[in-house]
C-alpha cells in the first residue's frame, strides 16, 4: 500500500469503478476504511475519498459507535429499485 501519490482527479474519476467492489465488500458485514483499503489492496487515502463520495450521495452510512481505533464502519444503504 505504498503506492505513490496520483492526482486527486485521477483518484475521485475511478470512485464509480471501485464502487461496485466497496459494495461487494460491505455486503458480508460493515468495515472502517482502513479495513476496505487493505481487502482491496488500495492506499487508504484514496479509498476514503471514495468511501467520502458515496457517503455524501447515500450509498453507504456509518454504522454508531466507533471501533477501538477510533474508526467509524460503513455499510451500504440499500435503495429501492423501484
Amino acid at each position: 500500500m505504498n503506492a505513490p501519490n496520483r492526482e486527486l482527479r485521477e483518484v475521485i474519476r475511478e470512485e464509480p469503478i471501485m464502487r461496485a467492489r466497496i459494495l461487494e465488500l460491505l455486503e458480508s458485514e460493515p468495515r472502517t476504511v482502513p479495513e476496505i483499503a487493505a481487502a482491496m489492496d488500495c492506499p487508504t487515502h484514496e479509498v476514503l475519498y471514495w468511501i467520502m463520495g458515496m457517503r455524501r450521495y447515500g450509498r453507504v452510512r456509518e454504522v454508531k459507535g466507533v471501533t477501538d481505533e477510533g474508526y467509524f464502519r460503513y455499510e451500504p444503504i440499500e435503495k429501492d429499485r423501484s
